[in-house]
Protein backbone atom coordinates (compact mmCIF):
# COMPACT_ATOMS: atom_id res chain seq x y z
CA UNK A 1 0.00 0.00 0.00
CA UNK A 2 3.08 2.56 0.54
CA UNK A 3 3.69 2.24 -3.19
CA UNK A 4 0.31 3.39 -4.41
CA UNK A 5 -0.02 7.06 -3.98
CA UNK A 6 3.79 7.74 -5.58
CA UNK A 7 2.24 5.39 -8.53
CA UNK A 8 -1.06 6.96 -8.94
CA UNK A 9 0.74 10.34 -8.75
CA UNK A 10 3.04 9.53 -12.03
CA UNK A 11 0.60 7.95 -14.06
CA UNK A 12 -1.16 10.93 -13.60
CA UNK A 13 1.29 12.96 -14.49
CA UNK A 14 2.31 11.02 -17.29
CA UNK A 15 -1.50 10.85 -18.33
CA UNK A 16 -1.81 15.24 -18.17
CA UNK A 17 1.57 14.93 -20.11
CA UNK A 18 0.18 12.90 -23.13
CA UNK A 19 -2.93 14.48 -22.86
CA UNK A 20 -5.22 13.25 -26.04
CA UNK A 21 -2.02 11.60 -27.84
CA UNK A 22 -3.17 8.81 -24.76
CA UNK A 23 -6.71 7.86 -26.54
CA UNK A 24 -7.11 7.66 -30.53
CA UNK A 25 -8.45 10.27 -32.20
CA UNK A 26 -11.48 8.82 -33.51
CA UNK A 27 -13.87 11.25 -32.04
CA UNK A 28 -15.44 12.71 -35.60
CA UNK A 29 -16.00 9.20 -37.14
CA UNK A 30 -18.80 9.05 -38.54
CA UNK A 31 -19.79 5.46 -36.70
CA UNK A 32 -19.50 7.89 -33.01
CA UNK A 33 -22.51 10.19 -35.00
CA UNK A 34 -26.47 9.60 -33.80
CA UNK A 35 -28.27 12.89 -34.67
CA UNK A 36 -32.35 12.65 -33.38
CA UNK A 37 -35.26 13.93 -33.57
CA UNK A 38 -35.98 17.20 -32.51
CA UNK A 39 -38.29 17.76 -29.56
CA UNK A 40 -41.41 18.55 -30.81
CA UNK A 41 -43.39 21.18 -29.62
CA UNK A 42 -47.11 22.06 -29.80
CA UNK A 43 -48.46 23.94 -32.82
CA UNK A 44 -50.01 26.33 -30.36
CA UNK A 45 -46.81 27.10 -28.78
CA UNK A 46 -43.93 29.12 -30.00
CA UNK A 47 -41.26 27.10 -31.55
CA UNK A 48 -37.93 27.62 -30.78
CA UNK A 49 -35.25 29.28 -32.59
CA UNK A 50 -33.66 27.53 -35.18
CA UNK A 51 -29.79 28.59 -36.12
CA UNK A 52 -29.49 27.50 -39.79
CA UNK A 53 -25.87 27.28 -39.48
CA UNK A 54 -26.01 24.15 -37.19
CA UNK A 55 -28.89 22.39 -38.70
CA UNK A 56 -28.33 18.91 -38.69
CA UNK A 57 -30.10 15.89 -40.44
CA UNK A 58 -31.39 13.22 -38.71
CA UNK A 59 -29.19 10.47 -39.25
CA UNK A 60 -27.85 7.44 -37.40
CA UNK A 61 -24.77 5.23 -38.78
CA UNK A 62 -24.18 1.39 -37.97
CA UNK A 63 -20.88 0.93 -35.81
CA UNK A 64 -19.59 -2.03 -37.87
CA UNK A 65 -16.54 -0.84 -38.97
CA UNK A 66 -13.38 -2.51 -39.44
CA UNK A 67 -11.80 -3.18 -36.17
CA UNK A 68 -9.27 -1.80 -34.85
CA UNK A 69 -5.68 -3.58 -34.30
CA UNK A 70 -5.03 -2.58 -30.50
CA UNK A 71 -2.31 -4.91 -29.23
CA UNK A 72 1.19 -3.68 -28.32
CA UNK A 73 4.39 -4.38 -29.58
CA UNK A 74 5.95 -7.63 -28.29
CA UNK A 75 8.30 -7.00 -25.60
CA UNK A 76 11.76 -8.64 -25.57
CA UNK A 77 11.74 -10.76 -22.13
CA UNK A 78 15.13 -10.33 -20.52
CA UNK A 79 15.08 -13.82 -18.09
CA UNK A 80 18.25 -14.96 -18.13
CA UNK A 81 21.02 -14.13 -15.74
CA UNK A 82 22.64 -10.80 -17.41
CA UNK A 83 20.83 -10.40 -19.93
CA UNK A 84 19.76 -6.87 -20.92
CA UNK A 85 18.05 -4.78 -23.58
CA UNK A 86 18.75 -1.12 -24.99
CA UNK A 87 16.45 1.58 -24.62
CA UNK A 88 14.49 2.32 -28.14
CA UNK A 89 16.00 -0.40 -29.66
CA UNK A 90 14.35 -0.87 -33.21
CA UNK A 91 15.80 -3.96 -33.40
CA UNK A 92 14.90 -7.52 -32.36
CA UNK A 93 18.01 -7.49 -29.76
CA UNK A 94 19.16 -8.82 -26.86
CA UNK A 95 22.21 -8.18 -24.65
CA UNK A 96 24.34 -11.36 -23.00
CA UNK A 97 27.22 -10.83 -19.71
CA UNK A 98 29.72 -13.34 -19.44
CA UNK A 99 27.83 -15.03 -16.58
CA UNK A 100 30.38 -17.05 -14.52
CA UNK A 101 31.53 -20.27 -15.53
CA UNK A 102 30.56 -19.69 -19.40
CA UNK A 103 34.11 -20.12 -21.10
CA UNK A 104 32.74 -18.94 -24.43
CA UNK A 105 29.90 -16.51 -24.55
CA UNK A 106 28.57 -16.76 -28.51
CA UNK A 107 29.38 -20.50 -28.05
CA UNK A 108 26.80 -20.83 -25.40
CA UNK A 109 24.40 -18.33 -27.24
CA UNK A 110 24.16 -20.39 -30.42
CA UNK A 111 23.41 -23.48 -28.52
CA UNK A 112 20.60 -22.01 -27.49
CA UNK A 113 19.97 -21.32 -30.61
CA UNK A 114 20.29 -24.82 -31.85
CA UNK A 115 18.47 -26.19 -28.85
CA UNK A 116 15.57 -23.75 -30.35
CA UNK A 117 15.56 -25.32 -33.97
CA UNK A 118 16.14 -28.99 -32.80
CA UNK A 119 12.76 -28.31 -30.53
CA UNK A 120 11.12 -26.58 -33.33
CA UNK A 121 12.06 -30.11 -35.13
CA UNK A 122 13.84 -28.24 -38.33
CA UNK A 123 17.19 -27.17 -39.33
CA UNK A 124 19.08 -24.22 -40.94
CA UNK A 125 19.04 -23.15 -44.41
CA UNK A 126 22.45 -21.29 -44.40
CA UNK A 127 24.87 -21.03 -40.80
CA UNK A 128 28.19 -19.26 -41.01
CA UNK A 129 29.38 -18.71 -37.49
CA UNK A 130 32.09 -16.69 -38.50
CA UNK A 131 30.01 -14.10 -39.42
CA UNK A 132 27.56 -14.55 -36.96
CA UNK A 133 24.86 -15.74 -38.75
CA UNK A 134 22.26 -18.45 -39.41
CA UNK A 135 19.43 -19.20 -41.33
CA UNK A 136 15.97 -21.11 -40.23
CA UNK A 137 14.06 -23.12 -42.14
CA UNK A 138 10.58 -22.94 -42.02
CA UNK A 139 8.59 -22.74 -39.02
CA UNK A 140 6.01 -21.30 -36.64
CA UNK A 141 6.65 -19.25 -33.46
CA UNK A 142 2.80 -19.03 -32.69
CA UNK A 143 1.41 -22.48 -31.92
CA UNK A 144 -2.37 -23.49 -33.13
CA UNK A 145 -5.05 -22.99 -31.09
CA UNK A 146 -6.50 -26.04 -29.14
CA UNK A 147 -8.89 -28.08 -31.35
CA UNK A 148 -11.25 -31.24 -31.08
CA UNK A 149 -9.35 -34.19 -31.76
CA UNK A 150 -11.36 -35.14 -34.91
CA UNK A 151 -9.91 -31.46 -36.13
CA UNK A 152 -6.35 -30.61 -37.91
CA UNK A 153 -4.16 -28.32 -35.96
CA UNK A 154 -3.20 -25.94 -38.40
CA UNK A 155 -0.61 -22.97 -38.10
CA UNK A 156 -1.61 -19.68 -38.68
CA UNK A 157 1.67 -18.61 -40.56
CA UNK A 158 5.11 -19.91 -41.37
CA UNK A 159 8.37 -17.93 -40.94
CA UNK A 160 12.24 -17.73 -41.61
CA UNK A 161 14.26 -15.59 -39.36
CA UNK A 162 17.80 -14.84 -39.60
CA UNK A 163 19.56 -14.95 -36.21
CA UNK A 164 22.61 -12.62 -35.98
CA UNK A 165 25.50 -12.92 -32.97
CA UNK A 166 27.11 -10.58 -32.41
CA UNK A 167 30.30 -9.88 -29.90
CA UNK A 168 32.06 -6.64 -28.21
CA UNK A 169 36.06 -6.48 -28.54
CA UNK A 170 36.44 -7.49 -24.74
CA UNK A 171 34.43 -10.54 -25.33
CA UNK A 172 32.13 -9.96 -22.08
CA UNK A 173 29.27 -9.06 -23.79
CA UNK A 174 27.59 -10.39 -27.18
CA UNK A 175 24.09 -9.59 -28.65
CA UNK A 176 21.75 -11.94 -30.53
CA UNK A 177 18.96 -10.27 -32.62
CA UNK A 178 16.39 -11.89 -34.60
CA UNK A 179 15.22 -11.07 -38.16
CA UNK A 180 11.71 -12.15 -39.94
CA UNK A 181 13.37 -12.95 -43.35
CA UNK A 182 10.55 -14.44 -45.32
CA UNK A 183 6.61 -15.02 -44.43
CA UNK A 184 4.16 -17.31 -45.57
CA UNK A 185 0.17 -17.59 -44.42
CA UNK A 186 -3.19 -17.68 -46.17
CA UNK A 187 -5.03 -16.44 -43.38
CA UNK A 188 -2.94 -13.34 -41.39
CA UNK A 189 -1.85 -10.65 -43.67
CA UNK A 190 1.76 -9.89 -42.59
CA UNK A 191 1.96 -5.85 -41.12
CA UNK A 192 4.40 -4.03 -39.42
CA UNK A 193 3.19 -4.62 -36.02
CA UNK A 194 2.51 -8.55 -36.40
CA UNK A 195 6.26 -8.74 -37.96
CA UNK A 196 7.79 -6.92 -34.89
CA UNK A 197 5.62 -9.57 -32.53
CA UNK A 198 7.44 -12.52 -34.44
CA UNK A 199 10.95 -11.25 -34.47
CA UNK A 200 10.56 -10.70 -30.66
CA UNK A 201 8.73 -14.22 -29.82
CA UNK A 202 11.18 -16.20 -32.17
CA UNK A 203 14.23 -14.28 -29.97
CA UNK A 204 12.11 -14.75 -26.52
CA UNK A 205 12.43 -18.44 -27.19
CA UNK A 206 15.99 -18.41 -27.60
CA UNK A 207 16.47 -16.09 -24.26
CA UNK A 208 14.15 -18.91 -22.14
CA UNK A 209 16.49 -21.62 -24.06
CA UNK A 210 19.77 -19.62 -22.50
CA UNK A 211 18.70 -19.35 -19.15
CA UNK A 212 17.85 -23.26 -18.92
CA UNK A 213 20.91 -24.16 -20.22
CA UNK A 214 22.52 -21.83 -17.52
CA UNK A 215 21.16 -23.47 -15.26
CA UNK A 216 21.48 -27.18 -15.86
CA UNK A 217 25.58 -25.17 -16.00
CA UNK A 218 25.57 -24.14 -12.68
CA UNK A 219 23.92 -27.05 -11.27
CA UNK A 220 27.33 -29.17 -12.68
CA UNK A 221 29.18 -26.28 -11.51
CA UNK A 222 28.05 -26.80 -8.14
CA UNK A 223 28.22 -30.84 -7.99
CA UNK A 224 31.92 -29.85 -9.23
CA UNK A 225 33.35 -27.61 -6.83
CA UNK A 226 32.95 -29.50 -3.53
CA UNK A 227 34.65 -28.05 -0.40
CA UNK A 228 37.52 -25.89 -0.90
CA UNK A 229 40.55 -26.82 0.26
CA UNK A 230 43.80 -24.59 0.65
CA UNK A 231 47.82 -25.89 0.38
CA UNK A 232 50.59 -23.32 0.53
CA UNK A 233 52.33 -22.86 -2.34
CA UNK A 234 53.41 -19.68 -4.61
CA UNK A 235 51.56 -17.46 -6.99
CA UNK A 236 52.64 -16.68 -10.39
CA UNK A 237 54.88 -13.61 -8.96
CA UNK A 238 56.97 -16.24 -6.91
CA UNK A 239 54.55 -14.35 -4.36
CA UNK A 240 53.95 -16.59 -1.22
CA UNK A 241 50.11 -18.03 -1.44
CA UNK A 242 47.57 -20.24 -0.89
CA UNK A 243 46.62 -22.73 -3.66
CA UNK A 244 43.51 -24.30 -4.26
CA UNK A 245 42.71 -27.66 -6.15
CA UNK A 246 40.54 -25.95 -9.06
CA UNK A 247 39.39 -23.69 -11.59
CA UNK A 248 39.71 -20.03 -11.19
CA UNK A 249 35.83 -19.17 -11.57
CA UNK A 250 35.37 -21.81 -9.00
CA UNK A 251 37.80 -20.80 -6.20
CA UNK A 252 36.25 -17.10 -6.62
CA UNK A 253 32.76 -18.05 -5.65
CA UNK A 254 33.93 -20.70 -3.28
CA UNK A 255 35.78 -18.38 -1.40
CA UNK A 256 34.07 -15.61 -1.67
CA UNK A 257 31.04 -17.93 0.60
CA UNK A 258 33.63 -19.57 2.57
CA UNK A 259 34.71 -16.02 3.56
CA UNK A 260 31.29 -14.32 4.19
CA UNK A 261 30.30 -16.99 6.71
CA UNK A 262 33.82 -15.81 8.70
CA UNK A 263 32.94 -12.16 9.22
CA UNK A 264 34.01 -11.07 6.02
CA UNK A 265 32.22 -8.62 3.70
CA UNK A 266 32.53 -8.72 0.30
CA UNK A 267 32.80 -5.14 -0.86
CA UNK A 268 33.35 -5.75 -4.41
CA UNK A 269 34.23 -9.07 -7.12
CA UNK A 270 36.60 -7.41 -9.72
CA UNK A 271 35.98 -10.04 -12.74
CA UNK A 272 38.03 -8.50 -14.78
CA UNK A 273 41.52 -8.46 -12.48
CA UNK A 274 39.43 -11.82 -10.98
CA UNK A 275 39.88 -10.01 -7.02
CA UNK A 276 38.10 -10.03 -4.28
CA UNK A 277 37.93 -6.60 -1.73
CA UNK A 278 37.28 -8.08 0.99
CA UNK A 279 36.65 -6.10 5.41
CA UNK A 280 37.19 -8.40 8.34
CA UNK A 281 35.71 -7.94 11.80
CA UNK A 282 36.88 -10.27 14.82
CA UNK A 283 33.96 -12.30 15.96
CA UNK A 284 33.16 -11.55 19.52
CA UNK A 285 32.92 -15.11 21.42
CA UNK A 286 29.69 -15.61 23.33
CA UNK A 287 29.25 -18.21 26.35
CA UNK A 288 26.33 -19.43 24.49
CA UNK A 289 29.35 -20.84 21.76
CA UNK A 290 30.10 -22.90 24.49
CA UNK A 291 27.45 -24.14 25.79
CA UNK A 292 25.96 -25.60 22.15
CA UNK A 293 29.21 -26.36 21.50
CA UNK A 294 29.73 -23.83 18.91
CA UNK A 295 33.41 -23.08 18.35
CA UNK A 296 34.00 -19.01 17.12
CA UNK A 297 37.05 -19.36 14.94
CA UNK A 298 39.03 -16.33 14.78
CA UNK A 299 41.49 -15.49 12.18
CA UNK A 300 45.26 -14.49 12.92
CA UNK A 301 45.09 -11.37 10.63
CA UNK A 302 43.83 -7.75 11.87
CA UNK A 303 40.81 -6.26 11.13
CA UNK A 304 40.19 -4.34 8.15
CA UNK A 305 40.20 -4.35 4.56
CA UNK A 306 41.91 -6.73 2.21
CA UNK A 307 42.39 -7.47 -1.64
CA UNK A 308 42.27 -11.07 -2.69
CA UNK A 309 43.75 -11.76 -6.28
CA UNK A 310 43.25 -15.28 -7.52
CA UNK A 311 45.38 -16.48 -10.99
CA UNK A 312 44.97 -19.76 -12.56
CA UNK A 313 48.25 -21.94 -12.40
CA UNK A 314 46.50 -24.69 -14.50
CA UNK A 315 42.96 -25.79 -15.57
CA UNK A 316 42.23 -27.48 -12.24
CA UNK A 317 44.80 -25.29 -9.79
CA UNK A 318 44.84 -21.62 -8.70
CA UNK A 319 46.76 -19.62 -6.67
CA UNK A 320 44.96 -17.15 -3.56
CA UNK A 321 47.37 -14.06 -3.09
CA UNK A 322 46.41 -11.97 0.02
CA UNK A 323 47.33 -7.83 0.71
CA UNK A 324 46.08 -6.04 2.80
CA UNK A 325 44.36 -2.34 1.74
CA UNK A 326 48.08 -0.41 1.54
CA UNK A 327 49.07 -3.41 -1.03
CA UNK A 328 51.29 -5.24 1.35
CA UNK A 329 51.30 -9.03 0.68
CA UNK A 330 50.55 -11.26 3.72
CA UNK A 331 54.00 -12.48 5.17
CA UNK A 332 54.66 -15.79 4.65
CA UNK A 333 54.56 -17.00 8.23
CA UNK A 334 51.19 -14.95 9.00
CA UNK A 335 49.80 -16.55 5.39
CA UNK A 336 50.29 -20.07 6.83
CA UNK A 337 48.65 -19.68 9.77
CA UNK A 338 45.51 -17.99 8.18
CA UNK A 339 45.90 -21.12 5.63
CA UNK A 340 45.85 -23.45 8.46
CA UNK A 341 42.59 -21.39 10.39
CA UNK A 342 40.84 -21.45 7.17
CA UNK A 343 41.53 -24.97 6.39
CA UNK A 344 40.14 -25.66 10.15
CA UNK A 345 36.98 -23.70 9.76
CA UNK A 346 35.80 -25.73 6.21
CA UNK A 347 36.51 -28.99 7.72
CA UNK A 348 34.60 -28.15 10.82
CA UNK A 349 31.22 -25.88 9.49
CA UNK A 350 31.37 -27.91 6.23
CA UNK A 351 31.74 -24.40 4.35
CA UNK A 352 31.08 -25.08 0.43
CA UNK A 353 29.02 -23.43 -2.09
Amino acid sequence: MQYWIPKTVALGVILGLSGCSVFTNDTHHERNYRINKAVQVPGDLKQPYKDPTYVMQEAQYNNDTEVLALRPPQQVLTLAAGSWVEQNDKLARVFFDKNDGIEDLTSFIWQAVNFVVAENQIGFESMNKVQGEALTDWYSVITPSSKWFWQEETTPSKQKYKFTVSQSEHQRTASLSAELVDYQSDEVELTDLLKQQLEVRALNQVVAEFDYQYRLLLVELRKQQGQLALDMGFDPKGNAAMVAAQPLNIVIANLANVLERLNFTIISVDGEKDELHVRYEKPEDSVWDSIWGDEVTILPIEEGDYRIKIASLSDKESSVTWRNNDGEALTAELLSELQQKLNKAIGSKGLSI
